[in-house]
């Protein structure tokens, strides 16, 4: 089949321009001799609009020029429709993109979207919302919902804000429920992913994929601030083993094990983000994997 691809822009993400993005885009295209489109992004994240057009025009791919939030957005609405998903990553973190090993550079994205080569990818969902790399409780989320705040986005507002909450984090209190095994624990933050990373090439889920059929869970667990540090990093450099759910033990510093579906009852309302966007926290959160939900370009 003759490929025609919809590329999806949005102007605010990261803190590079989209002109010059734009004009690589359609250069590279027109030079492959791909139909090609731009569509714009919208605020309330409902691509559905895009039906009729993909399917009337034959559009085999989208692909996505944005962030974490925007390719959710887009892959949420659109994956029941016969196309391929790629990035172009122009985010804060692109953790999605980055644990794809898609490069940031505009150019090699491209390169790789004209590969045509896709493999099915999972999502997840948290009580029906979706999310395609990382769910986040406590810490993080508590950054995510700061740094939405900025009139400046980036990766040094981002870090700034991660050092500006560290100091006065505080843990959270949550029941865990696995299959029938359930435990309580005091935790600064609860990573849920499905890619290997929080982005920018901080990898939090060094053993995770995003093909296997398995959520990574990652739980930072009550400890001092030096000691959260210390683990944080052992998690990072993948130096801790994936525990069965059999080992699990709520007094290790870091718990990290894999599994299908969690539920999380999260007692003191600790804040949430949904692939790195703030999100309404809640108070149980019944999270489980999407197998293969959608088709991602990648090298």
């Amino acid at each position: 089949m003759k490929r025609k691809i919809g590329y999806i822009i949005n102007p605010i993400s990261g803190t590079k321009s989209k002109d010059a993005v734009s004009s690589i885009i359609a250069r590279e295209t027109l030079r492959e001799g791909i139909p090609f489109a731009f569509f714009p992004s919208v605020a309330n994240g409902d691509y559905s609009y895009l039906y009729d057009t993909l399917i009337d025009e034959k559009y085999t791919d989208v692909v996505v020029i944005g962030g974490d939030g925007t390719v959710n957005q887009v892959v949420d609405s659109l994956k029941h429709l016969p196309v391929q998903f790629g990035i172009i990553p122009s985010g804060s973190g692109n953790g999605l993109a980055f644990g794809a090993g898609i490069p940031k550079t505009p150019q090699k994205a491209l390169d790789i979207i004209f590969k045509n080569k896709s493999i099915p990818v999972d999502g997840f969902r948290i009580n029906g919302k979706f999310a395609c790399m990382l769910c986040g409780l406590g810490f993080d989320a508590k950054v995510a919902h700061d740094f939405a705040n900025q009139p400046q986005r980036g990766l040094m507002t981002y870090v700034n804000q991660v050092f500006k909450n560290f100091f006065g984090a505080k843990p959270y209190s949550f029941k865990i429920k696995l299959g029938e095994k359930r435990f309580e624990t005091e935790a600064y933050f609860i990573s849920i992913a499905n890619s290997n990373q929080f982005g920018n090439h901080f990898t939090i889920a060094p053993k995770a994929s995003l093909s296997d059929g398995l959520l990574d869970v990652v739980i930072v667990t009550e400890q001092s601030k030096m000691a959260m540090l210390y683990n944080t990093l052992i998690q990072v450099g993948g130096r801790n083993k994936v525990q069965t759910v059999e080992e699990v033990r709520k007094k290790r510093g870091i718990i990290y094990f894999q599994t299908e579906t969690i539920r999380i009852s999260n007692w003191s309302e600790a804040p949430m983000h949904i692939d790195g966007e703030p999100v309404n926290t809640e108070k149980k959160l019944n999270i489980e994997i999407e197998k293969s939900c959608f088709r991602l370009l990648v090298q």
